[in-house]
């Protein structure tokens, strides 16, 4: 007689992708795209970044580093939700960017190539 083990059939807990998680992720999202949108970063440069540069970027947004991408492509639905806001009411002070001038220390222009 063989004994059956019981989890072998059950699938591991997705703990990711609980209702708690999406609302923390979201949050996360939410200081991430503040931070983002106040330096005039848009989602493509955002999703541009290269990984140690988005964990800094975390850092300084004031969160820890989210593990996975799905958090930063909720801060890139939040700029966009939040640029087609900001069209429709250019003159509100939350259309603003508090800190346009910081966009440089993480999007860099291309450098020129000599010709």
């Amino acid at each position: 007689m063989t004994t059956k083990d019981s989890t072998a059939n059950d699938p591991e807990p997705d703990f990711a992708h609980t209702d708690q998680a999406a609302r923390m992720r979201r949050e996360k999202a939410v200081e991430i795209a503040r931070f983002v949108w106040d330096r005039a970063i848009t989602g493509a440069e955002l999703l541009a970044l290269p990984e140690a540069q988005l964990r800094k970027l975390a850092r300084a947004a004031g969160t820890h580093p989210p593990s996975s991408m799905e958090t930063w492509n909720v801060a890139v639905e939040l700029l966009a939700e939040k640029a087609e806001w900001a069209q429709r009411n250019p003159g509100h002070p939350a259309a603003a960017r508090a800190h346009e001038e910081e966009r440089i220390m993480w999007v860099k222009r291309p450098v020129p190539g000599w010709s």
